[in-house]
């Protein structure tokens, strides 16, 4: 996931953060607001009917003043409100004025009320006086302000969403056309774009100035290791031949016994190894600094075809059954001589780790929209141990098997040049498998082609019929 997406969603998780809070702390809001405006409201109704009240009236409205169970009551429209008086004694240490949250039944209808609870004496009789307040347009409102939150939230979450996504977009556009223009050509240092990148934000300008810099740097590098390689291809190769030029002078002395020309014949062959080994790591070496050219049209069919042919006299000496079954014609673009080179030395490792009599399967084929070839050979195979280390430079599959154990490491190398993924797939004492698998961009451009050419001829045979 892209880093301004996982700013935006965390922006949104946030705000939802903040929107959760609020509407579960909706409930103490309303109690320190609403609940503080009803109280006040309470208080002033109790103050009120205190300040009016006088013993004629309380007689007025109690039939029988020596019962303590009858109250004086009121009540308004849609019972809203209700006040009630009654004979109550006063308990010690009894607070005057308490407020509490009630249901009661008025005229056969359960309500819930903020009630005022206020004891008083009068004329030496104790009363309690009840002022009561339905809530129940105040849990309606309660409701309608949850609502109202969840909604506004929800749009204001949506808008500062989009408007999060177009800023980071925004705002890290420099950052990812540092990414798709300089980041991404690192292993071309010779042809990095050394333009500066218009940011509005002084961070991307200091990370393009600075990778501008380290860039410099490294072709720099790049530059001295190119003549380094040179350096050493002529100082190393150059001693070489001529040390093999003298040998070779030395076997045509006929004075020479049969202990000396071995000697010497053995001396060459180190020589012919250690000249090998030489152009081998020059050529990993060129291969990982970019230093050969991507601009040939490959035909992969071809190319195991004249492998066949320069590599029969190899197979037929270990009575190799060797199966070319490529059937597509596939072609793409890149090094032809590398390409070669690469399934050269996965050919010749079949025959080189494989049984007298066995066999060698060459075929091509699609799978999850991927071109594959596969090398498949019925050899000595490898265990997991080996499996780990056959791409790394001097490694051996086996110890009694010739080689510098470069091979494999070159054909990685090609690989990865090429962006073309190597896999590998062994059993020990029943053969190997190797698999190129060319990306996605190689195939849709061979789809592509293929399916112009056949579009054109089907195009030529509707033409030739309708004449």
């Amino acid at each position: 996931m892209k880093i301004k997406h996982q700013l935006a969603i965390f922006n949104a998780m946030t705000r939802l953060l903040v929107i959760l809070i609020l509407w579960l702390m909706l409930p103490i809001l309303v109690e320190n607001v609403v609940y503080h405006h009803i109280n006040n409201t309470l208080l002033e109704k109790k103050k009120k009917f205190i300040e009016h009240l006088n013993q004629e009236e309380i007689n007025d409205f109690i039939e029988n003043p020596d019962d303590t169970t009858e109250t004086f009551a009121e009540f308004s429209t849609l019972h809203s409100e209700f006040l009630v008086l009654s004979r109550v004694p006063i308990k010690p240490h009894q607070k005057k004025s308490t407020f509490t949250n009630e249901y009661r039944k008025i005229e056969n209808e359960e309500s819930e009320y903020r009630i005022l609870q206020h004891h008083f004496t009068y004329e030496g009789v104790d009363y309690q006086l009840e002022i009561g307040s339905s809530l129940s347009e105040v849990n309606d409102l309660t409701f309608v302000i949850r609502l109202f939150i969840i909604i506004v939230f929800v749009v204001i979450l949506f808008i500062t969403f989009l408007a999060d996504t177009f800023f980071i977009e925004y705002l890290l556009k420099p950052f990812y056309k540092i990414i798709d223009t300089k980041i991404r050509r690192v292993n071309e240092p010779e042809t990095f774009d050394h333009t500066p990148i218009k940011a509005a934000s002084r961070d991307f300008r200091e990370l393009d100035f600075v990778l501008n810099q380290m860039m410099d740097r490294i072709a720099e590098v790049f530059k001295k290791e190119k003549q380094f390689i040179s350096n050493v291809s002529h100082e190393l190769l150059t001693p070489i031949a001529l040390l093999k030029n003298k040998l070779e002078n030395l076997l045509q002395n006929e004075s020479l016994d049969d202990n000396a020309v071995d000697k010497i014949a053995g001396s060459l062959k180190t020589l012919d190894m250690l000249k090998k080994i030489i152009n081998n790591l020059l050529l990993i070496s060129r291969i990982d600094n970019n230093q050969y050219e991507l601009n040939e049209a490959i035909n992969l069919r071809e190319i195991i075809s004249d492998l066949q042919e320069d590599l029969q006299d190899r197979i037929d000496d270990k009575e190799i059954h060797f199966q070319n079954k490529m059937e597509n014609n596939f072609v793409f673009t890149g090094n032809k001589t590398l390409i070669h080179i690469l399934i050269y030395n996965l050919v010749t490792n079949a025959i080189k780790y494989n049984k007298p009599q066995g066999k060698i399967i060459v075929e091509d084929g699609f799978a999850d929209h991927h071109y594959f070839i596969s090398v498949k050979d019925s050899g000595i195979g490898m265990d997991e141990s080996q499996l780990e280390k056959i791409f790394s430079r001097f490694a051996r599959i086996s110890s009694d098997q010739e080689g510098q154990g470069l091979g494999l490491a070159i054909a990685k190398s090609i690989a990865s040049f090429h962006h073309i993924e190597i896999t590998v797939e062994s059993e020990l004492g029943k053969g190997t498998s190797f698999k190129l698998w060319f990306s996605k961009s190689q195939l849709k451009v061979k789809l592509f082609c293929k399916t112009f050419s056949s579009f054109c001829l089907h195009f030529l045979v509707i033409l030739l019929t309708y004449k």
